[in-house]
């Protein structure tokens, strides 16, 4: 039954996912992959998004950015350890919602998960250094690349 469920999602979120790489989904962008062949289906597409947004990956299948946890020590200040940044998101589609935090240095994280057949990858994030002390917080943006899982 789950292989039914995840064969499906695959074929959704290949639509999704071509459909995302040549359009913008509110105020998430998404960056095609380019393959060799060009009529080799895309399976992956590179989301921004900043605090609160959600991207539309396929119908009825959405990510959102929950919240962005930075406690890297900012320039002028005295600190007893480097600290990370990690941002916290919400898978919702057929099966439900869940959240799950990538990070680059963050303990009990790390910069990419496999969620139900997708794997979801840090490239990028701004502002890549924290910001000077007594400066109000920054608009955060990350930016997360979407590769649907081969099956097993």
């Amino acid at each position: 039954m789950q292989g039914t469920f995840i064969t499906a999602l695959g074929a959704a979120l290949t639509v999704g996912i071509v459909a995302a790489c040549s359009a913008t989904q509110g105020n998430a962008t998404s960056e095609a992959v380019m393959t060799e062949k060009k009529d080799t289906p895309r399976t992956s597409a590179s989301y921004t998004l900043r605090q609160g947004e959600t991207a539309t990956l396929a119908p009825g299948t959405t990510l959102k950015l929950e919240r962005v946890n930075d406690s890297r020590c900012r320039p002028g200040a005295v600190c007893v350890w480097a600290g990370y940044i990690s941002y916290t998101f919400n898978l919702t589609n057929a099966a439900g919602s869940r959240e799950f935090v990538l990070a680059e240095d963050m303990p009990n994280a790390g910069p990419s998960v496999t969620q139900d057949g997708l794997t979801f990858a840090l490239e990028n994030h701004e502002p890549p250094a924290p910001t000077a002390l007594h400066t109000p917080a920054p608009d955060y943006r990350v930016n997360v690349r979407v590769t649907i899982s081969p099956a097993n």
